[in-house]
């Protein structure tokens, strides 16, 4: 390590978005804030450890505000910075497995940018010291307490044990949590749902007339129909655009194949507006993680936050957002218990509901598609499943139950609104027939004449 780092009071491994969020919580509450990053920041290009950062991202509204009240001035910093901010639903044509959401005035909303360019953002207003070139290798301590970890420079070789009051794990989908508290003593649950997700995405510079064009999202359709994509305007004027195939569908990485593939999507929107834009840059391809939920033991002075405890299918768009809210938790169980015994328990607790909806949104949509790998569905999960499409019909016709959903799906209100009385009568009833075409204004329309 370039070097030598021997304690600190709070140790923050992972310096990603959910590392740097984990440390803008403790700031102000903790002497001394590490962040151990396995990567070398480079200004904001992509992270060689983070192959999904080139890939489309979004931060949805809770996130923002979560994000916003651990470094005040976020939001503007990254809109100045390029990030785009997309309303919901005005600024986004979202085709779902039962027709075309409606657009209408609503309050909630997008920050759609590149990966890289969010996380600079937040290095520069989170400012904490971070070792990096360096990766955690494992824990210190016993089954009952966390006293430190072992950090070992990626650029030497060299491990070195570093003691501290709390340590934070922000590694992600890869953590080794689990493996380290084994040998502690103690046992990590996980429950396991793979849709076998893959992805191709490449920029383009849209044609003048549709710089201002919305957002287009088409959706996947269960149980057979596994092919989705998502075009989101991001900075320099560009739009990102990511295809996604479940099991057994990869997206193609050559120029001719993906205009084909978002043109064989279930609506061919988005491969019309993609038949007018330059490419700008190579096509990459991407493999995500199987989703997982792991169950921690209380241990003192051990918190996991973010994909560390569960990572979704990245098409629903929740991990950043999950992320800061549980950097919310961490903030508010810090300021109750300091670093005391009682610090880890509260903020496991809190993690845990911070999760739940974000976890049932994904597990209850891609248990639905055949190919995936996941535990069997029992009678409770296929009567959510079934309520889930009666909300999901109601909501390509109705405005206040699609408000309903899109609050809950951006984690503004619990999963359990959508079965408050007010909505679930007009969940029930008969429903209207959605329209076949996408909800475009007139002038919308327009452009789309080449």
């Amino acid at each position: 390590m370039a070097e030598v780092l021997t304690q600190t009071q709070a140790l923050v491994l992972g310096g990603g978005v959910a590392g740097l969020l984990a440390a803008a919580a403790l700031k102000g509450h903790v002497e001394r804030v590490t962040v151990v990053e396995r990567d070398r920041y480079d200004g904001a290009r992509p992270r060689r450890g983070v192959p999904q950062g080139r890939h489309a991202h979004l931060l949805l509204a809770r996130g923002v505000r979560a994000m916003e009240s651990l470094a005040p001035g976020f939001e503007a910093a990254l809109g100045a910075a390029g990030a785009r901010r997309v309303r919901m639903p005005q600024d986004l044509l979202t085709y779902t497995p039962f027709g075309w959401t409606p657009r209408f005035p609503h309050g909630q909303f997008l920050m759609s940018c590149r990966r890289p360019l969010l996380e600079s953002v937040l290095r520069d207003l989170v400012d904490v010291e971070v070792v990096q070139d360096a990766e955690a290798v494992g824990l210190v301590g016993s089954g009952g307490r966390v006293t430190g970890a072992v950090v070992r420079s990626r650029e030497d070789g060299v491990a070195r044990e570093v003691a501290a009051d709390l340590v934070v794990d922000a590694t992600g989908a890869s953590s080794k949590a689990d493996r380290w508290l084994r040998d502690l003593g103690r046992s990590v649950r996980d429950v396991v749902v793979d849709p076998g997700i893959r992805y191709a995405t490449a920029l383009f510079r849209p044609a003048q007339r549709l710089a201002g064009f919305p957002a287009v999202c088409v959706q996947p359709g269960p149980p057979d129909e596994g092919h989705g994509g998502v075009l989101l305007p991001v900075e320099e004027g560009w739009w990102i655009v990511s295809l996604a195939g479940l099991r057994g569908t990869v997206p193609p990485t050559d120029a001719a194949g993906f205009l084909a593939y978002a043109k064989g999507l279930r609506h061919p929107l988005l491969g019309r507006l993609l038949g007018s834009a330059e490419p700008v840059g190579p096509i990459r391809a991407y493999g995500a993680p199987p989703g997982r939920l792991r169950s921690f033991p209380d241990v003192a002075g051990f918190v996991a936050v973010g994909d560390a405890v569960a990572n979704y299918n990245p098409l629903y768009g929740h991990g950043m957002t999950v992320a800061a809210v549980d950097a919310l938790a961490l903030r508010d169980g810090v300021a109750e218990h300091g670093l005391g015994g009682g610090l880890a328990r509260s903020v496991r607790k809190a993690v845990v509901r911070a999760t739940a909806d974000a976890w049932a949104l994904a597990v209850g949509q891609d248990t639905r598609y055949e190919r995936t790998f996941a535990p069997a569905r029992k009678v409770p999960d296929r009567v959510a499943g079934w309520y889930a499409d009666r909300v999901g019909a109601a909501a390509a016709v109705d405005t206040g139950v699609a408000a309903a959903l899109l609050d809950s799906y951006t984690l503004s209100e619990p999963l359990s609104r959508l079965t408050r009385p007010a909505v679930a009568r007009k969940v029930l009833r008969k429903l209207d027939r959605p329209s076949p075409e996408p909800p475009l204004t007139p002038e919308e329309r327009a452009l789309l004449t080449p």
